[in-house]
């Protein structure tokens, strides 16, 4: 739908299927939309819900038919019907299409791709066909990509990495797109295929360590004690590598046999064994998950990119690959610091602009054609670029020491029993954080050990789901700065969702919103209570709200057993 869209002079405009309805509104609204392709049932009662405010939409088709009835009103067609229409109208206008695809030009727009809105409301960015084919070449340039290579298109359209490297890249390098039976069949479609190259951000990853971490904790004693010792090898081996020193000839052997013991299962249960390349992008992968894959034969590589910048700016050589750096910046490609450390960016990939908002636009590109990314970061000696954090989320504890949240988060999400974690310590004497369990895992964890639970907030308020969670983080603080631990936490009575404005579709954290909503936690943190009483909202995807009233203990972290 996207590609014939775009080739007959219209714009894309790709949306996440799992948006409620009043997202999903404003942005089909603002982009004043005029054809609609949905998937299912699910899809088109949401919009059936709002096709009173979208008077610019004219037609919604949809591709599944079960649960729709046979009554449907004029503006609903089914997928095979436009189908039939289209070869009719070809039949015909012999050279239509042809004619149609000739007119188009590569300044024409190809998309309007919706930013994830961390700080606020999202805004469209405009990309065109030449922002995309020429970002896209750069990348062929610096990445020896092959006709021969398998890709499996899973992740969301709306994210703009997936409509540059699946569709368009497809299309310029001329490999196989792969598409998934369902949602629900991703991780099998992925072991069956075993694609050649593989991108996903960094959520993906993490999950996938997750698994590994549960099978290799749910094995018998033996097999647990093998999984370990290997894997510490392999990541003392790949330490040794990435910091330029020899490998010593004990420990190559140790990681021989444990290709064949560990290494190479694992690979082949994640459907990795033929991965040439791996990357991740996004939005910025821990360092201990980013290490655990290399350490396991997966030619992982960090990839940076915005929105803005049709999603490339740089990308790891082969041999350079570390968890510090996201690459060199690829072919025809600017960077520059700005005097207070953010990174700015020149290329043939810099968008239009933000789709009505001049204003926005003027703020983030100069005259000169500089995008400012809003990320803080500095080029290292050999002219990888490092990013710290979001410009405006570094900032500094109440003695000046510098306070970068994410780095710390990343660091409590290696634990596969964290979901989601936020750090907080602007301004403050020291690090706190907010915890979000994993239900899977910690679920598993409870019943391995006989102690029932009724809910989410059940689980997360058990003391000894409180310990675990102490000790994890107390793991984690043994691989940070003194000045960076975390010295206080609380586990939350739900996850973090995109449906309650705590995190953007992409699952990253908008902390404006979270510091307001949970200005209590953060009060009591500080103000040395050791129980908060809370008022949580969740929002259910048909737009319904419910309150959830529980009481929360504030926790200290000491040293790690043992």
């Amino acid at each position: 739908a996207q590609v014939a869209a775009q080739a007959l002079g219209g714009i894309a405009v790709p949306v996440y299927q799992d948006s409620i309805a009043k997202e999903l509104g404003w942005v089909l609204d603002h982009a004043e939309v005029s054809i609609l392709v949905a998937e299912d049932q699910e899809q088109v009662d949401k919009i059936a819900s709002l096709k009173a405010e979208l008077p610019r939409l004219r037609l919604v088709v949809y591709d599944d038919p079960r649960g729709l009835g046979r009554d449907r009103p004029p503006w609903l067609r089914p997928f095979e019907e436009v189908q039939a229409l289209g070869r009719e109208f070809g039949q015909a206008h012999p050279g239509y299409f042809e004619a149609e695809v000739e007119r188009g030009r590569p300044d024409d727009l190809a998309m309007i791709c919706y930013t994830s809105g961390t700080t606020g409301t999202p805004k469209g960015a405009m990309l065109t066909h030449a922002n995309a084919i020429r970002t896209i070449r750069a990348f062929l340039e610096a990445e020896d990509v092959r006709v021969d290579d398998e890709w499996l298109c899973y992740l969301p359209m709306a994210w703009v990495g997936d409509s540059i490297y699946s569709l368009v890249m497809s299309l310029v390098a001329g490999f196989a797109c792969n598409c998934p039976e369902s949602p629900e069949t991703v991780q099998r479609d992925l072991r069956e295929l075993g694609p050649t190259i593989v991108l996903a951000p960094p959520r993906i990853w993490e999950n996938m360590l997750t698994s590994v971490q549960v099978r290799a904790a749910d094995a018998s004693p033996l097999k647990r004690r093998v999984f370990e010792l290997f894997r510490a090898a392999a990541e003392r081996a790949e330490i040794r590598r990435a910091d330029g020193q020899p490998v010593r000839w004990g420990l190559r052997l140790a990681c021989a046999l444990g290709e064949i013991l560990v290494y190479r299962p694992v690979r082949d249960q994640l459907g990795l064994r033929r991965a040439r390349w791996a990357y991740t992008g996004g939005a910025p992968l821990g360092p201990d998950t980013f290490r655990f894959f290399r350490a396991f034969g997966v030619n992982l590589k960090q990839v940076y990119g915005s929105t803005e910048v049709s999603a490339l700016v740089s990308i790891q050589p082969d041999a350079e690959a570390n968890p510090v750096t996201v690459g060199r910046p690829c072919p025809g490609i600017e960077v520059k610091i700005a005097e207070r450390g953010e990174v700015l960016i020149r290329s043939a990939g810099v968008f239009r602009g933000y789709y009505k908002a001049e204003a926005a636009t003027r703020e983030v590109v100069d005259p000169e054609g500089w995008f400012r990314t809003g990320d803080a970061g500095f080029l290292d000696p050999r002219g990888h670029l490092v990013i710290i954090d979001r410009a405006k989320d570094v900032g500094a504890l109440a003695d000046g020491t510098p306070f970068a949240p994410q780095f710390i988060e990343n660091k409590l999400k290696f634990s596969p029993y964290i979901r989601e974690a936020v750090a907080v310590g602007h301004e403050r004497p020291f690090v706190t954080a907010m915890v979000a369990i994993d239900l899977g895992t910690v679920g598993n964890w409870a019943e391995r050990r006989g102690l029932p639970y009724t809910s989410y907030t059940d689980l997360s308020q058990k003391p000894e789901v409180r310990a675990l969670i102490r000790e994890e983080i107390a793991k984690a603080n043994a691989t940070l700065p003194a000045a960076a631990r975390v010295c206080r936490f609380l586990l939350l009575t739900k996850d973090l969702d995109p449906d309650d404005a705590e995190m953007t579709r992409t699952r990253k954290v908008r902390r404006r919103h979270i510091a307001e909503k949970y200005a209590g936690f953060i009060d009591a943190f500080y103000a040395g209570r050791d129980e908060v009483e809370v008022a949580t909202t969740v929002t259910y995807e048909d737009g319904r709200q419910a309150t959830i009233q529980s009481r929360v203990r504030v926790e200290a972290v000491g040293a790690p057993r043992g």
